[in-house]
């Protein structure tokens, strides 16, 4: 094939994998007041079908590149198509929410896999001169799959049936599959090195035990003793795994990036803020459609108003950068961010649909310059050579942060409505939840109040728009 075509094709095709993992990462959470029904659950009780999403993310992405160099980007990235189709089959055939998170699971495995390896087979399979043009075909989906996502699942949801949300992916994938095997070149390491398994079983088991617990806590779906005992046994793994990484030349996951300042406010200022981030698109949703009785059509209108919000914001987030730098930025914009989740929790019913829409507008919009800086700054002191190691890091941190949203959102609207004494989820049981995240904005700048005032200087005067 010309070099040309292939400049165009292997980022197209790996685009669009990745918006059809966005897009089925996005359109689940308006289903779900739908899916709780059906399965007899109370809605709050799928936050553990969202959880076990992220995990998958999380648990397998720190490895995906040795993967991928040990067995061949193409065979590693078809795979994690077919893994992902086969969960998403498993999801629209679950009879219970038990078969639904497995499902949701397997989802996770094949979205840490597509997403990664995605990156690795375009920077091996084009030249360096079209390497920019070629990813920005990655940023399409990242800013069309959390505005298509909401419409597209609300819409089905509410005309059809939320089963046929996963028959999405089939002929995406599949189309997915054979374009891979055609197009993409098998290309790996002859020398990947050696892999740290005892590590990876710590930090997996650790990671999934935690947040499992932490998502069945006065859930329906087991006794609380159980879901402490699993709490317990992954903070177990967790500190083992600590131990473990101090002892080992090249962990899996190296917590010595955390003497950088840069990564360190970055990864764990950025975990606090992504923890009431990642609680948003599972709040949101019910609030409109639980609280204010919405249907999951009207609702996803709404909940992508933050998707133009971050469009709108990534073409000014150079600019600020430049402005103001990084410590101030995060700072200042932490709080504003704080304010816009916690603000969602104003609403009642009768509240006018464009004041909706705008403070849900405002929630895209200031979280996206946060993301944006946070990424940007985790590498401002990382040598070339440790990138892929500290990407691992990050990564993990990151989904797990996510994760940990939902499960914090969910155990507050428990409390929430139980303290006020209501039989079923009602619109006051959600303001607590909301302040409650948007508070995790507020506890992140302590940390980034550490940053020096040039931190990351050499990044944001190159930033200029």
């Amino acid at each position: 094939m010309p070099l040309a075509i292939k400049a165009f094709v292997a980022p197209l095709i790996v685009a669009c994998a990745m918006f059809m993992e966005s897009v089925d990462a996005n359109v689940i959470v308006t289903a779900i007041p739908e899916m709780a029904r059906a399965f007899g659950r109370d809605p709050v009780t799928l936050k553990i079908a969202v959880t076990s999403y992220v995990l998958g993310l999380g648990v397998f992405i720190p490895i995906c590149g040795w993967v991928a160099d040990r067995f061949g980007a193409r065979t590693v990235f078809r795979t994690a198509i077919g893994v992902f189709v086969v969960g998403s089959l498993l999801c629209a055939a679950s009879g219970s929410l038990a078969t639904f998170t497995v499902a949701r699971f397997v989802q996770g495995v094949g979205g840490a896999m597509m997403v990664p390896v995605g990156r690795i087979i375009i920077f091996r399979s084009v030249r360096r001169s079209e390497f920019i043009r070629a990813m920005n075909y990655l940023s399409v989906p990242a800013m069309l799959g959390p505005a298509v996502g909401p419409l597209l699942g609300g819409f089905i949801t509410t005309y059809l049936h939320w089963r046929l949300i996963f028959f999405i992916n089939i002929p995406i994938g599949i189309a997915g599959i054979y374009l891979t095997n055609r197009y993409i070149a098998n290309s790996r390491e002859e020398h990947p090195g050696r892999l740290d398994w005892f590590g990876f079983f710590l930090s997996a088991s650790g990671g999934t035990l935690l947040l499992l617990g932490l998502s069945l806590v006065g859930g329906e779906l087991m006794p609380n003793s159980v879901a402490g005992a699993m709490c317990a046994g992954g903070a177990v793994m967790v500190v083992l795994y600590w131990l473990h990484s101090r002892r080992t030349e090249r962990p899996l996951l190296d917590l010595r990036f955390f003497r950088v300042p840069t990564f360190q406010a970055s990864v764990l200022g950025g975990s606090l803020f992504r923890i009431g981030l990642g609680a948003v698109p599972f709040l949101l949703p019910l609030a409109l459609q639980e609280g204010l009785h919405m249907t999951a059509f009207k609702s996803g209108s709404i909940t992508c108003a933050s998707a133009f919000g971050g469009m709108f914001m990534r073409s000014l987030a150079s600019r600020v950068l430049h402005r103001f730098g990084f410590r101030h930025t995060l700072m200042v914009n932490a709080a504003l961010s704080g304010l816009a989740i916690a603000a969602c929790g104003m609403f009642f019913p009768g509240t006018p649909t464009w004041v909706i829409w705008t403070v849900v507008l405002l929630g895209g919009f200031f979280p996206a310059l946060q993301f944006t800086s946070l990424n940007s700054l985790a590498y401002a002191e990382i040598e070339t050579r440790d990138v892929g190691r500290a990407t691992s890091l990050a990564s993990f941190i990151q989904q797990v942060s996510l994760g940990l949203g939902v499960t914090i959102a969910g155990i507050t609207l428990d409390i929430s409505q139980s303290v006020q004494g209501h039989a079923t989820i009602v619109w006051p049981d959600f303001w607590p939840a909301f302040v409650v995240v948007g508070a995790f904005s507020f506890l992140s700048i302590p940390v980034t109040a550490r940053l020096s005032r040039e931190a990351g200087s050499e990044i944001s005067r190159g930033t200029r728009g």
